[in-house]
């Protein structure tokens, strides 16, 4: 990913983790993987699990430890009703984001 990509998901990181979330619960590898195979190499699991935290202290999410296998039990995180507000939220301002750059991109039209 270059520079930009990076710049540009600092900003929408959130909205996306939310979006994930909003189709199943799911554990901070889980999501870091599926991030990464959608072409997304360079996040760090850090900043994945600082995002969770984050969105956790917001009251976005609910979270709930799972047993695992190996290791210490999983915080599996799910969107709340909360979560799914911001979420809307999100879609909206990306909407409107969206619209307003391809006018730019059309010549301002």
């Amino acid at each position: 990913m270059g520079k930009q990509v990076t710049e540009m998901l600092k900003g929408t990181l959130e909205g996306i983790v939310l979006a994930i979330l909003s189709g199943r619960p799911a554990y901070g590898y889980e999501i870091t993987a599926w991030l990464r195979e959608q072409g997304f190499s360079d996040i760090a699991e850090g900043t994945v699990y600082a995002l969770l935290i984050r969105i956790e202290q917001r009251g976005f999410v609910d979270v709930e430890k799972v047993p695992s296998e190996k290791g210490p039990p999983r915080k599996v995180y799910s969107l709340n009703a909360q979560g799914q507000e911001y979420l809307e939220e999100f879609w909206r301002t990306w909407s409107f984001l969206a619209r307003r750059l391809e006018q730019l991109h059309e010549g301002g039209r």
